[in-house]
């Protein structure tokens, strides 16, 4: 992952409501959610939600596909994969630093 990509995203998840989409989808894994339905779950309206999805896809962290009249968002989790792996890659010095059922690094 280029740098350059590395900032844009983590721009983009430096937002509250973007950073709430974002984890929303992430539950939601590959069925995706509409704009209506993350809208609903966040009580906010349409066009704010818009603007906020707008910045996570130019980001690369989500996608969105047409299904017939409705959008479906989804966690681009290729790319969410690649920022954490290029957040850590350098953990402990390259080194293996997860024991196996730790949920923190032991550095």
């Amino acid at each position: 992952m280029e740098e350059n990509d590395v900032i844009r995203a983590l721009a983009a998840l430096a937002h509250g409501l973007r950073l709430r989409v974002f984890r929303m989808l992430v539950v939601a894994g590959p069925s995706g959610l509409t704009p209506g339905a993350i809208a609903e779950q966040l009580d906010i309206p349409n066009a704010t939600l818009s603007f906020h999805l707008k910045e996570l896809t130019h980001a690369g962290l989500i996608t969105q596909e047409r299904d017939g009249r409705s959008l479906i968002y989804r966690t681009a989790f290729e790319q969410m994969n690649a920022l954490l792996g290029y957040l850590t890659e350098n953990c402990c010095q390259g080194q293996a630093c997860l024991e196996p059922g730790a949920d923190s690094c032991k550095c």
